[in-house]
């Protein structure tokens, strides 16, 4: 058997809904909120009459769901379908009896123009906070040279077929693999309870790099956990907008925050507040520039921020800066002299500008006492620059959870 590995590495809609179906089965008087994401970087490669299979962790329960499919980066229009969702029994397999399919304006199949995305008719499915989900994906023969749409570093393993449409199975066929995101960028859900998303928006550090495959072991992940520990907070969907490599100010890795800041967190259902860690890449990559356009300031770092923030309050969506962690040692010419006077200046805006709806101060977690430009060895993920599983924890552990908590008399 021919096996065509895809292990492509970067570092770095319309609603269609059954309006009528809505309405008989109540789910019109839910309030959706994302319960997992993962924004779109690059194109893929494509796939030629096969079946993709991802799996998620809902980060909120709910008692419907809908997904959305995305081809921002394809090259045409693009046919998928069918698309299955189904509670995930490990690996690549399914829970018998748990699946269903979904439709697309009540077909199993939808084109999605170039550049656009689709999000499919809602499901009556019951999910219970922070568990997995497997979402199946059909691409076409047609869609063969088709480049895909990915998040390229998923830190989750996606089963893909040799060929043919395996959407249903119980027992996928693992013939493929990769750590690709294809074409899904989020899972909604809804239910009585469910009232608001949290966005994480971010590059690597909120993506996830250096924790560990198929553990959901990002900061985001650790938060989600802590909100639905708390029976205040667990009404709240945390969505990850991270994307290895990005930077605020210009596109390289995935568009830059201030292009992608409206789809990827200000767009997203039931949004109440956003937590923006933000800004290292364009610092770091300051170190290599080409181009004098790519050698920042910290007062360009710090207008990228207040453009964000105006954005975000314009929406009523309170905003929470993150200080931006150490990364000594993570070699020259990423990490030098004057990239670090940046940080500091840029960490040290964040604390005392009263911008920010509030700060967490990431940098101070996670940093060595003894040596404040370089991250604690117990957090370090072994580059200098990324934390690990334990660093991520003592992160979203830092995070104030009053912030969350629902105040009618805080109208927004």
């Amino acid at each position: 058997m021919h096996h065509r590995l895809l292990t492509w590495a970067f570092i770095g809609s319309a609603c269609a809904f059954a309006t009528g179906a809505m309405a008989a089965s109540g789910i019109s008087h839910r309030t959706w909120v994302d319960a997992w994401a993962a924004s779109p970087d690059t194109a893929g490669p494509a796939l030629d009459a096969q079946t993709v299979r991802q799996v998620v962790r809902a980060s909120i329960g709910g008692s419907a769901v809908r997904v959305r499919l995305s081809n921002l980066f394809g090259n045409a229009a693009i046919t998928l379908g069918p698309v299955h969702v189904a509670l995930s029994a490990g690996g690549a397999d399914t829970v018998p009896g748990s699946d269903h399919t979904l439709l697309f304006n009540g077909k199993p199949t939808v084109t999605i123009a170039k550049g656009e995305s689709v999000l499919c008719d809602p499901v009556q499915m019951d999910v219970k906070a922070l568990q997995s989900l497997a979402v199946s994906i059909h691409a076409p023969a047609a869609a063969a040279y088709h480049a895909s749409t990915v998040h390229s570093a998923g830190f989750a393993t996606a089963y893909i077929t040799e060929s043919g449409d395996a959407t249903a199975a119980v027992h996928f066929p693992r013939e493929e693999t990769s750590g690709n995101r294809f074409f899904l960028s989020d899972v909604e859900v809804a239910s009585a309870s469910t009232k608001y998303t949290l966005v994480a928006f971010g590059d690597s550090i909120t993506d996830g790099v250096g924790s560990k495959q198929d553990a959901n072991e990002r900061w985001p992940d650790y938060l989600a956990a802590r909100l639905q520990a708390d029976p205040k907070l667990s009404s709240i969907g945390v969505a990850d907008a991270g994307i290895s490599g990005n930077r605020i100010l210009h596109d390289g890795s995935g568009p830059s925050a201030l292009t992608r800041f409206d789809r990827d967190a200000l767009d997203k259902p039931g949004v109440r507040w956003i937590v923006l860690l933000e800004g290292i890449n364009d610092i770091g990559g300051s170190g290599y520039a080409l181009k004098a356009e790519d050698r920042i300031t910290a007062k360009q770092v710090i207008d990228g921020m207040k453009a964000l923030i105006a954005r975000a309050h314009a929406k009523h969506v309170k905003i929470y800066g993150a200080t931006l962690t150490p990364y000594g040692g993570s070699g020259w010419p990423y990490h030098s002299a004057a990239g670090e006077k940046t940080r500091e200046r840029v960490n040290a805006w964040i604390r005392s500008s009263g911008a920010f709806d509030g700060v967490v101060d990431f940098d101070k977690v996670v940093r060595d006492p003894a040596a404040p430009q370089k991250m604690l060895a117990a957090y370090d993920s072994g580059d200098h620059l990324h934390p690990n599983s334990a660093g991520y924890r003592a992160m979203a552990n830092a995070l104030n959870l009053s912030w969350f908590v629902d105040k009618p008399s805080a109208a927004q």
